[in-house]
């Protein structure tokens, strides 16, 4: 039975696997905006682009590297905590 507790340690524990999958796209999606930016205000380059392809580039080469780490932190939660309330156990 779902109890309120349940419910919401369960909703817990779904927010902090999300906040940990996220974290490195996030992080290299800060640094690379952080560093583009400095190099736009050192060298008064104002163009759009420049800010947009870097880190584009950058979150797709994180997100290609961490997906195995990704797709198997959302298994492992589904696994051990979603599919064992559905079943009742």
């Amino acid at each position: 039975m779902l109890t309120e507790a349940l419910f919401f340690d369960t909703l817990r524990q779904g927010l902090w696997v999300a906040v940990i999958i996220s974290t490195p796209i996030l992080g290299v999606a800060l640094v690379s905006g952080v560093t583009v930016g400095l190099f736009q205000a050192l060298t008064s380059i104002q163009e759009m682009t420049l800010t947009f392809v870097p880190k584009l580039l950058a979150i797709v080469l994180v997100f290609w590297v961490s997906m195995g780490f990704m797709a198997q932190t959302l298994v492992s939660f589904f696994q051990n905590q979603i599919i064992p309330m559905i079943i009742g156990g």
